[in-house]
This record gives C-alpha cells, sequence and structure tokens, in this order.
C-alpha cells in the first residue's frame, strides 16, 4: 500500500510537470507574459519547460526517482518564489491554479526526498564539498 501511495504521489507531480509543457513549448499568452514578467522570456520559459520535462521523466523512473524529485524541488522552488516576489499568487485571473500547483509538486518532492533521506544523504555525502558537513 504505501508503495503504490509514492507511485501515485509520483505520477501526480509529473502530471503537473508534463501538462504545463505544452503551454511552455507552445508559447501560449500566459507563459509568455510569465516569463517577460520575469524578464527572461523566451529562454527562460524553454530552459523550465526542459528542465520540468527531465524531472517529469526522472520521477517516473524508481531508480531516479531521488533526481526527479530533486529537480522538482528546485524548480518549484524557482517558480514559488517567483509568484511571492514577482509575479502574485494570481496570473491572469487563473484564480492561484498555477501558484496551487507549483506548491504540490514542491510538497510531493519533499515527501520523496524524506522517504530516501538514507539513500540521498549516501549519495551526498559522494560529493567531496559537502562531505564533511554530512557525517
Amino acid at each position: 500500500m504505501k508503495k503504490n501511495l509514492f507511485l501515485i504521489l509520483r505520477m501526480i507531480a509529473a502530471g503537473i510537470l508534463l501538462q504545463t509543457l505544452y503551454f511552455k513549448f507552445s508559447g501560449s499568452a500566459e507563459s509568455v507574459y510569465i516569463f517577460k514578467t520575469l524578464q527572461m522570456e523566451p529562454w527562460g520559459r524553454w530552459a523550465s519547460g526542459f528542465a520540468e520535462l527531465l524531472a517529469s521523466t526522472l520521477l517516473l523512473v524508481p531508480s531516479t526517482q531521488i533526481l526527479g524529485a530533486l529537480m522538482a524541488f528546485g524548480v518549484m522552488s524557482g517558480a514559488i518564489l517567483s509568484h511571492i516576489f514577482v509575479l502574485g499568487l494570481v496570473i491572469q485571473d487563473d484564480g492561484g491554479l498555477l501558484f496551487v500547483l507549483a506548491c504540490t509538486v514542491f510538497i510531493i518532492s519533499i515527501v520523496i526526498l524524506l522517504k530516501n533521506l538514507a539513500q540521498l544523504k549516501y549519495w551526498l555525502k559522494k560529493l567531496p564539498f559537502l562531505s564533511s558537513y554530512l557525517k
């Protein structure tokens, strides 16, 4: 049951990330508005789209779910901070939907990382610049 729960959570996060790709890669008005406001249009829109595509793919593969969760956590951190400090919680009368979706992926990423904390610490200890902090 617990294994299925984490599969469902990974699928929800990946699904949210994947469904936004159409809007980013097609240059929808809302996506262009967001990245123009952030002064990152079009390269920021494309880069975040590719990062979300990679994160969602990694999330769906059990052996790479930690990397996917780390990527999703990073991308959604940027999205959430952009909403809070630049864009506002509501974008073009969306009722805050994009902000809520970003928070959902962010929280699911944290849950996946916490579930795999021992493995994550093991990997991080392999990094020379972090090994002294994680003893």
